[in-house]
């Protein structure tokens, strides 16, 4: 009988062998990246002109040798960008350094990465009353517009205004978008409340957000909230702080806000809102997703 028992456990110990043999093969070759080239185009560069026109566009071309995707970080966040093409809008006044990481997929998940800096001059400077509708000169608060229709929505890249599909009156209550409020202050701070309602009696930083599956969790949140098909609602998120500032390619004005500074419904991307419409208690804003499928447009208004 002990004879019996080895011979079974030796079989069952092959079988085991085997078996995690087997899975192995199917992870395939692990390659890293390894080339990368990160070609930059300065809009408006020249012979005299080196850093640019002044408008701080900066087009970024990665390229590397068994590279699948790529994704690009600048001041703490980071972008998909599959193709390896990438546009960043510098606004800090004068002739400054910026710092560009692009991060190379291969296969297995192997990665690799390349840090470049780059010189790029800008001067806008903000119209007068863009500051002031924003800020009110000092600080001001603002919220998506849910009395209204079509505050919230998509559209196709670079199309109509939430042309897709556009949000009734109150239609997304109770999901973690109507409860927040955007602070903007003169000194270029921007406060995201996520939460607005509970913090009567004393500040409470608790709160939650919405946003895009996946995408959403580049906030690097607690992983849960409920999923809506492709949404996710009520994603547990405290209180959090960035910078903004506006610039204007293609002279279009655009807010931006740095780090994962959000307005409305986290959708990843560059973090930049091309304003659409504004008046001075009212702006329209739409931004590329991060996915590079859509443009999403909100409608704030100020409090």
């Amino acid at each position: 009988m002990k004879n019996l028992k080895y011979i079974v456990l030796s079989l069952f110990s092959i079988l085991v062998i085997t078996s995690c043999q087997e899975d192995d093969i199917t992870f395939g070759d692990i390659t890293a990246p390894s080339n990368i080239q990160i070609e930059v185009d300065i809009v408006g560069a020249d012979a005299a002109n080196p850093n640019g026109d002044g408008s701080g566009v900066v087009n970024f071309t990665a390229t590397a040798d068994n590279a699948i995707s790529y994704q690009y970080v600048y001041n703490g966040a980071s972008t998909p960008a599959p193709g390896g093409l990438k546009s960043y809008n510098f606004a800090t006044l004068g002739l400054n350094t910026y710092s560009i990481t692009v991060i190379a997929s291969g296969t297995g998940g192997a990665l690799s990465s390349k840090t470049i800096d780059v010189d790029v001059l800008s001067l806008y400077e903000p119209p007068a009353d863009l500051i002031t509708m924003l800020t009110s000169d000092s600080s001001r608060t603002w919220r998506i517009k849910s009395e209204s229709g079509g505050h919230f929505g998509l559209g196709p890249v670079g199309g109509g205004f939430n042309e897709f599909y556009g949000a009734a009156t109150e239609e997304k209550a109770g999901v973690g978008m109507y409860d927040d409020r955007y602070i903007f202050n003169i000194d270029g701070t921007f406060t995201h409340i996520t939460d607005g309602t509970n913090d009567e009696g004393g500040v409470n930083t608790d709160g939650t957000v919405f946003g895009r599956e996946v995408l959403i969790n580049e906030l690097n949140g607690s992983g849960e909230g409920t999923a809506n098909g492709a949404d996710i609602e009520n994603y547990p998120y405290s209180d959090y702080t960035a910078q903004w500032f506006l610039t204007a390619p293609g002279d279009v004005e655009t807010l931006s806000l740095t780090g994962i500074g959000f307005l409305g419904y986290y959708i990843g991307g560059d973090h930049t809102y091309k304003i659409e419409m504004r008046s001075a208690n009212e702006m329209s804003v739409r931004s590329t997703d991060g996915n590079g499928d859509f443009d999403w447009g909100f409608v704030l208004i100020g409090e």
